[in-house]
């Protein structure tokens, strides 16, 4: 017979288990960078509303239901403007020297710390340095603190990567100047957080017999005798949720502006534990991870499909 066997619970690709330091995650720019996607900004930041369906016609060619009338689970997400307050030289992977905006907010100077020295774009000298990104803010409608990111800039060179952040320096950047309908974006946030789990909920290890002397939940056995230790690969208690995770290839199927708000509210009236869009937002398919009023990283996709789906938008269904 067969040996019976499965591999083991829980991926050690996601280790060590334990809460983010961050609520808003940070992304690896230069990886993203060396992807086909067109120049600019690479990243915005967004909300999280809440889910729905939609009412869509399938337009794609390749699709079983072409023509038809489907019903898609999507989130929707809100976007309020982003503003660039600094950028940032880097030089082989560290930060050298950043260069703030003039017009910096009230709630923003007491989250940073900022230089004795203000220094001039004039002072930078561009042969040392071979990157160049863009710290941007942006204000939720419900907090009064911002929440502050690195956004990457994709771009030939960092003689024209500082070309485009000099443009945006200091200004409103909007969802709709980053990404587009049907375009497929990468999520990067935090989970849900579920606290304090034993081993079933946490690695999914199946019960013991009830007639087991030492609990049905929990394994069989920490470890041999020899060596005299418990092994980090054994499945035990501990935290679960709240952990950094990045989600690939979601599609946008609506990109609406500010003014499309009022229009989308009135279909939904509101979102329970939420309440009314009052920005820009995206309608992204299927679910995202995190709570309701997370903070959540959209980038450039590094692992986009050849071919993405074509969807028509037709209504709304809560």
């Amino acid at each position: 017979m067969p040996k019976k066997h499965r591999p083991r619970f829980g991926s050690l690709a996601f280790w060590p288990r334990k809460r983010a330091e961050r609520i808003l995650s940070s992304a690896n720019w230069p990886y993203i960078e060396n992807k086909t996607q067109k120049e600019g900004l690479l990243g915005f930041i967004c909300y999280k509303t809440g889910m729905l369906s939609i009412l869509a016609q399938d337009l794609t060619p390749t699709s079983m239901t072409l023509n038809e009338q489907i019903v898609l689970p999507v989130t929707v997400v809100e976007c309020p403007p982003m503003i660039v307050f600094a950028i940032q030289f880097h030089r082989k992977g560290r930060v050298i020297t950043e260069v703030l905006a003039d017009n910096l907010d009230k709630e923003l100077r007491k989250r940073i710390k900022l230089p004795k020295e203000k220094k001039a774009l004039e002072d930078i000298n561009l042969s040392e340095i071979d990157d160049v990104r863009v710290i941007c803010y942006s204000k939720a409608p419900y907090k009064k603190t911002p929440e502050i990111c690195e956004i990457g800039i994709k771009a030939e060179s960092a003689e024209k990567k500082l070309e485009i952040a000099k443009s945006l320096l200091g200004k409103e950047i909007n969802v709709a100047d980053v990404f587009k309908e049907l375009e497929v974006v990468d999520i990067k946030a935090v989970t849900k957080g579920k606290g304090f789990q034993g081993p079933v909920k946490r690695f999914g290890i199946g019960l013991k017999s009830h007639k087991s002397e030492k609990g049905r939940r929990r394994p069989g056995s920490l470890g041999p005798w020899t060596p005299k230790r418990v092994s980090f690969k054994a499945p035990m208690a501990g935290q679960v949720g709240f952990f950094t995770r990045t989600q690939y290839n979601n599609q946008i199927l609506i990109a609406g502006k500010k003014e499309d708000a009022e229009k989308f509210n009135n279909q939904i009236k509101h979102f329970d534990g939420y309440g009314i869009l009052r920005n820009a937002f995206l309608v992204i398919k299927g679910s995202l991870q995190g709570a309701k009023k997370r903070p959540l990283l959209l980038t450039a996709a590094q692992r986009a499909p050849r071919k993405a789906d074509n969807y028509k938008f037709l209504r709304a269904i809560k």
